[in-house]
């Protein structure tokens, strides 16, 4: 890692640095918080946690080949050199941002309150056909997550592609502050951590918070058919590109052909021309993430075609939007995370499936003071569609089945107070051939579902 000598990073990060002075001049070849993680000359930083506390594994990291640590006390006795620091993880993001400033590449950030994940891969998947990119893995994408991200950054990356995911004001300000990208994309502004955030206005002040940072000749591009990021016309004295299925958009999605869990076909209109596209990926919610993949693909020079093959070599990852075959079952595998906007979407892929369709919905969390109403909301969107059976789960999911009754549902509905209590049942309520959504914020713990249904 070019310029990240231990004398470099202490000086960086504002630390002492405690270790001969051969070891100045030593690089590092890798960051993480984690000492399982650990590898031959990595800086390993130490983060007391409410149940684990970094500082405890020293002694293992450097059996490992830790080459140094951040640490926030003096470590007696210690096995390799470390970097004494008031904040473990506030030094993690002053490093980063300094490796950032010295990289040469260019950053997507990527936020939004429903579809981050699934833009990232559209984006990461496209962009691929060209250069040689780094994207965030897994749920990397907080304070912790996106500075370990960025200093995975090697010579041969072209393009990082950053999901950015927040939860309260001015988190979003230490992200960007960071990441400082060159591209900008917001997904749309949805009833997300609405208990800090308050309302929607909150919320797009908060994801807004991503242009504070961004290059000043930043390339955004944003959800059309939004009703707030729609009032985002210029940035940086720049004007805003737009995408989405109304007429006024830049890039528009038109003649949508949705064939169901194996994904859609649609036109693409722009500058007046006619693009025929197609995505793997079921959903026609997942339309408007290939749109902005496009969108980014044309700034960074590919052809019509490379895009195409991009789009076509989207993969799906765990938890979100994931068809799993198994012998008994088709799972929609959606439970990663939940809110109204993204639980509704999931409810329309299933729709769409084949044989008899099971929805097995969760509580939804951080939605403020009109929680109840918002599940109740779901359960009446529910009911509109063509769903052979509900099964919601959890104290706050009983509203989302009261919504079904009061809207006159058809199909059978159940409700159980906790995952096990479900599990314990499911054989006697899901048949062979089933298709079965699984949706739930993710402390609902709905994968134990889905390791079940996989065995069952």
């Amino acid at each position: 890692m070019t310029g990240l000598t231990l004398k470099n990073i202490a000086n960086v990060v504002g630390g002492k640095l405690y270790c001969d002075k051969i070891y100045e001049d030593r690089t590092i070849d890798g960051v993480t918080i984690n000492s399982r993680l650990v590898e031959k000359d990595y800086l390993f930083v130490c983060i007391k946690g409410e149940r684990v506390d970094g500082h405890d594994f020293m002694d293992d990291v450097a059996t490992k080949g830790a080459i140094c640590a951040f640490c926030e006390r003096e470590i007696k006795d210690a096995k390799i050199p470390y970097i004494l620091v008031e904040s473990s993880t506030e030094s993690l993001r002053m490093l980063a941002t300094y490796y950032r400033s010295i990289l040469d590449v260019k950053i997507v950030g990527i936020t939004g309150s429903v579809g981050k994940t699934s833009t990232k891969e559209f984006i990461a998947a496209v962009l691929e056909e060209k250069y040689k990119v780094l994207k965030t893995a897994g749920n990397y994408n907080n304070e912790i997550g996106l500075p370990l991200t960025i200093l995975k950054i090697r010579d041969e990356h072209k393009i990082a592609v950053l999901e950015m995911g927040i939860s309260d004001f001015n988190e979003m300000n230490v992200l960007s502050k960071i990441a400082k990208p060159d591209v900008c994309v917001i997904t749309n502004i949805g009833p997300c951590h609405l208990e800090a955030l308050g309302d929607l206005d909150g919320v797009l002040k908060a994801k807004s918070e991503m242009f504070n940072y961004c290059a000043k000749d930043a390339f955004v591009v944003l959800n059309g058919d939004d009703a707030k990021l729609s009032t985002i016309t210029e940035v940086c004295g720049k004007k805003t590109l737009f995408y989405g299925k109304n007429e006024n958009n830049e890039y528009i999605a038109k003649d949508i052909v949705n064939h169901g869990i194996t994904g859609c076909e649609f036109v693409l209109q722009k500058d007046g021309k006619n693009i025929n596209l197609s995505t793997p990926i079921p959903g026609e919610h997942m339309v408007l993430n290939a749109l902005a993949a496009y969108a980014a693909g044309e700034y960074f020079g590919l052809n019509e075609d490379e895009i195409k093959t991009g789009l076509m070599n989207m993969k799906t990852v765990s938890g979100r939007v994931n068809v799993v075959k198994t012998n008994k079952y088709t799972i929609i595998d959606d439970c990663y995370n939940a809110n109204p906007v993204s639980m509704k979407a999931s409810v329309d892929v299933l729709e769409h499936a084949t044989g008899r369709k099971i929805a097995i919905l969760g509580d939804m969390f951080e939605l403020g003071k009109d929680e109840v109403k918002m599940h109740y909301e779901v359960g009446q969107y529910v009911a509109k569609k063509d769903i052979d059976t509900l099964i919601t789960i959890g104290g706050l999911s009983k509203n989302i089945n009261s919504g079904t009754s009061c809207d006159g549902f058809t199909g059978n509905t159940y409700h159980y107070d906790s995952v096990d209590m479900f599990i314990n049942e499911c054989d006697n309520l899901l048949k062979q051939d089933d298709t079965v959504l699984l949706k739930a914020s993710h402390s609902m713990n709905f994968t134990k579902i889905l390791d079940e249904l996989k065995v069952r």
